[in-house]
C-alpha cells in the first residue's frame, strides 16, 4: 500500500478537524485521526496526525502516524511512520521507526529510528575430530 492510499485510508476515517482560521493554545488530545490546517501552540496527541500545507505547529506531536504539508517546529515521535511531504517543513527531532521525505521537504534536526532488535539465536558448530 502507498503513502498516497495509507493518506486517503486515513482522511476517510478523519474523527477531528482543526480549520485554517483556528488557532489553539494547549494541548490537543484526539482518539482517531486529526487534520490540522490552522495554528497549534502546545502538543499534539492523536492517533495519526495530517497537517495540511497551511498548518503550523508550534509544539511536538505524538501519533502513530505522521504527515507533514505544513510546518512544525517541534519534535515528532510516531510509532509506526513520520512523513515529510513536498512543502512540509521541520525544524526538531523525529523518533520513528520508519521516515519518508519528499523531494522539496525541508528537515533541520536529528532523527533517530529504532528498530526493534530480532531474537539472537546461537549457532554452535560440531568439532570434526582435529582434537581442538
Amino acid at each position: 500500500m502507498s503513502t498516497k492510499d495509507l493518506e486517503k485510508l486515513d482522511t476517510e476515517k478523519l474523527e477531528s478537524f482543526i480549520g485554517a482560521k483556528t488557532d489553539v493554545k494547549g494541548e490537543v488530545n484526539v482518539k482517531g485521526t486529526l487534520r490540522i490546517d490552522g495554528l497549534v501552540h502546545g502538543k499534539v496527541y492523536a492517533d495519526c496526525v495530517i497537517l495540511s500545507e497551511s498548518a503550523v505547529i508550534q509544539g511536538d506531536i505524538t501519533a502513530k502516524k505522521i504527515t507533514v504539508n505544513g510546518k512544525v517546529e517541534g519534535n515528532l515521535r510516531a510509532q509506526e511512520i513520520a512523513e515529510i511531504k513536498a512543502k512540509g517543513k521541520v525544524m526538531g527531532e523525529i523518533y520513528a521507526p520508519k521516515f519518508s521525505m519528499a523531494e522539496g521537504g525541508e528537515f533541520n534536526g536529528k532523527i533517530e529510528m529504532k528498530i526493534e532488535e530480532g531474537k539472537v539465536i546461537e549457532y554452535q558448530t560440531k568439532s570434526q575430530g582435529s582434537g581442538l
